[in-house]
């Protein structure tokens, strides 16, 4: 087992400390870029998304994206998990068709350990009973409380500070893995937990998320 913690990019938390040597500067430069670059990494694997987020101050929005929005809200809670496996379960099959059976499917984790449970559990169930994928959710447990990224974007230096994942090292070693989270912004929460995965020995093929969240209607 394994134990993340603290799962924050670097270059994010680091540059709010004051008094720092020059030499001391320079060493954090050096690690921030190589995290930056490793979360690059991950961010530049495929994506896909179903559909897009409108956060809830962005208004003049038309009836398809209210309804977009209420499926995110529904799936958070854990009543749409049928209908968002579905459309997962298709995207993976007919990426990976026969391969599925060597696939792990893994989210990135909710903020608390229930929210997790409510959120994950039947889905990841559900998507690996279609697809033939490896559950991957029993394998990753959230012992630590954070704050949401999507909920608390102004926070967003303290999210992973006081988050703890504890990881199932030898299960995924070795492994390839696909991994989901609901929505993406920009995207530091799912490549920081791909990065994690890879850390273990993973070889994380791309993410899938329910929505992309956008600022400005077309």
């Amino acid at each position: 087992m394994v134990i993340f913690e603290r799962q924050c990019r670097l270059k994010i938390s680091l540059h709010g400390l004051n008094g720092l040597q020059e030499e001391g500067n320079i060493k954090i430069s050096i690690m921030a870029k190589t995290i930056d670059i490793e979360l690059q990494k991950q961010l530049d694997k495929p994506q896909t998304w179903f559909c897009k987020y409108f956060p809830v101050r962005i208004r003049n929005v038309g009836e398809r994206e209210k309804a977009d929005r209420q499926l995110v809200f529904d799936f958070k809670d854990g009543r749409a998990y049928e209908k968002v496996a579905r459309r997962t379960a298709a995207v993976i099959t007919e990426r990976y068709g026969a391969s599925c059976a060597d696939i792990v499917f893994s989210p990135v984790p909710a903020s608390t350990r229930e929210k997790n449970e409510v959120r994950y559990k039947a889905f990841c169930q559900r998507v690996c009973e279609l697809t033939g994928a490896v559950n991957g959710y029993e394998h990753v447990s959230v012992s630590g409380e954070r704050l949401s990224i999507h909920e608390n974007r102004k926070a967003e230096k303290e999210i992973r500070k006081v988050n703890v994942l504890e990881f199932d090292s030898a299960f995924f070693h070795g492994k390839s893995v696909v991994v989901f989270d609901d929505v993406i912004s920009k995207g530091l929460s799912y490549a920081t937990y791909a990065h994690q995965l890879e850390s273990l020995g993973a070889n994380v093929l791309g993410g899938l998320f329910l929505a992309r969240t956008h600022y400005k209607v077309n």
